[in-house]
């Protein structure tokens, strides 16, 4: 059954917004001292990385217009399989800088595909 891109889109701005919603008003220590938060962001980061890897398969250009779908399939990669090597400040700084625009992105094309 092949992967519907509207359904990714949305896959994708759902896991953004709950990584936004879980992490606002928090600090980055608070993020390293809280394992249930650095576990749930770390699998939502899957699961995007997971939905760019598919939609790049069906619709490469909705996932390029996403922005720089080719670091986030490969964080996926990292966090999926050197999770051993994930340093916190950086999944901070991606979180604050790179998830908004990548959940402002996503919901516009889900506006105009409704």
């Amino acid at each position: 059954m092949p992967h519907d891109p509207g359904k990714l889109l949305h896959d994708i701005a759902d896991a953004a917004g709950f990584i936004l919603q879980q992490t606002r008003g928090r600090s980055l220590a608070e993020y390293e001292g809280t394992r249930l938060l650095r576990d749930a962001v770390e699998r939502n980061f899957i699961l995007i990385g997971e939905a760019l890897s598919r939609l790049t398969r069906i619709d490469p250009a909705t996932a390029q217009a996403l922005g720089n779908f080719p670091q986030m399939i490969a964080f996926r990669n990292i966090v999926v399989h050197g999770y051993e090597a994930i340093d916190d400040a950086i999944v901070w700084g991606i979180i604050r800088n790179e998830v908004p625009r990548l959940l402002s992105a996503a919901r516009a094309m889900l506006d105009k595909r409704e």
